[in-house]
């Protein structure tokens, strides 16, 4: 075997970081926040429906960063994703309170309505990851390379078992 046939070892880092979910989610937001905006602007006010959208805009991007965080992280090296994660989520959690302390009680966004989207959307998230999560085929150990044709058996070969009895290893005296 040839230097350039030996198989290089993966890195942890050189795991699929996969994106996809933020798709899923964001597809899932946008009809959740619309059936939610037109029930909102009917049964109270279309101001409320305003803050629907600006919840679920801050879900979005919250979870939209959180993956792009976490992603570029776990490309660098699997062990920096818990803390890239943690990291990213205290931040988050400062400049929305920082925002959400910044806007007047009395504003044009209604903080309960603006509470409660954020929690639904949370939850929706969190839904979206996890489904993604349980769908997607995740290897704790990476899968062997699919053998190249040089190395695979000939299907013709027989066995030496099966190319007769003048072949056979086993010998009336060692079968017993």
């Amino acid at each position: 075997m040839s230097g350039a046939d030996v198989p290089v070892p993966r890195r942890p880092s050189d795991a699929a970081w996969d994106l996809a979910f933020l798709r899923v989610g964001l597809l899932a937001t946008l009809a959740v926040t619309a059936v939610a905006c037109v029930v909102m602007g009917v049964l109270s006010s279309w101001a409320d429906a305003l803050s629907v959208v600006v919840g679920a805009a801050v879900v979005s991007v919250f979870f939209g960063v959180s993956g792009l965080v976490v992603t570029w992280a776990g490309r660098v090296h699997d062990s920096y994703t818990l803390p890239a994660a943690l990291g990213t989520f205290m931040v988050k959690m400062l400049l929305l309170v920082a925002v959400l302390r910044a806007l007047p009680e009395d504003g044009w966004v209604d903080l309960r309505v603006l509470g409660w989207t954020v929690v639904v959307g949370a939850l929706l998230w969190s839904v979206v990851q996890a489904r993604w999560v349980w769908t997607k085929p995740l290897y704790y150990v990476t899968p062997p390379a699919p053998p190249t044709p040089a190395a695979m058996p000939d299907p013709g070969a027989r066995s030496a078992r099966a190319q007769g009895p003048g072949t056979d290893p086993e010998t009336p005296t060692t079968r017993g």
